[in-house]
């Protein structure tokens, strides 16, 4: 792994560990079993070793949801449903430490601008790519849809980590998406379905 790898993973880490007050340079040399000063000689500032750590993150996400969506777009409803859930779970669970640490960015980039440009950009990443996915599972409003599930996915990863939520099952995010879609999707046999 390469120096700045290492030192974006501490600070990711760090953020999740310790929250956006423990994020300082000599932290991260610290957690990163590096010399004193390298975490400065890559990232001068804070605001630079904010944008390294946000970076890192968004690239981890996307590697993390890479092997799911190779395959393509879902092949209907119930594809894109046990899509959606594996994501979510795996965000919840083995990438719980990632989420928090984003959800500790996302504030901060509501302050800083230049990490704000970031965010967007990362953010709308995956928006299309949930666009794509409504479309091909035949939303009438593929744009709107996709724009709304990735807020309720958001919205339910963040009720479990920091709300009074509990942290659903696997099962129980099929449901509430399978719930979510088919009122999206408009599916005739949504009524008939064991829930």
């Amino acid at each position: 792994m390469k120096r700045a790898e290492v030192i974006a993973e501490a600070a990711v880490a760090l953020l999740a560990e310790r929250g956006m007050r423990g994020l300082t340079h000599r932290a991260v040399d610290e957690a990163a079993g590096l010399p004193p000063g390298s975490t400065s000689n890559l990232a001068r500032t804070r605001a630079a070793l904010l944008e390294l750590a946000l970076e890192h993150l968004t690239e981890q996400e996307a590697a993390l949801f890479a092997p799911m969506t190779a395959a393509g777009p879902p092949r209907g409803a119930e594809e894109l449903v046990e899509l959606m859930a594996r994501l979510a779970h795996l965000q919840l669970t083995e990438g719980r430490e990632r989420t928090v640490a984003r959800y500790e960015l996302a504030l901060e980039a509501t302050r800083r601008p230049e990490l704000r440009a970031i965010y967007d950009r990362a953010g709308q990443r995956f928006r299309e790519a949930a666009v794509a996915v409504l479309a091909a599972a035949g939303s009438p409003d593929p744009l709107r849809h996709g724009h709304r599930l990735v807020a309720f996915a958001e919205g339910l990863m963040f009720d479990a980590i920091v709300g009074a939520g509990s942290e659903p099952t696997l099962d129980e995010l099929r449901t509430c998406l399978r719930e979510l879609l088919d009122g999206m999707l408009g599916r005739p046999d949504a009524a008939d379905r064991p829930r």
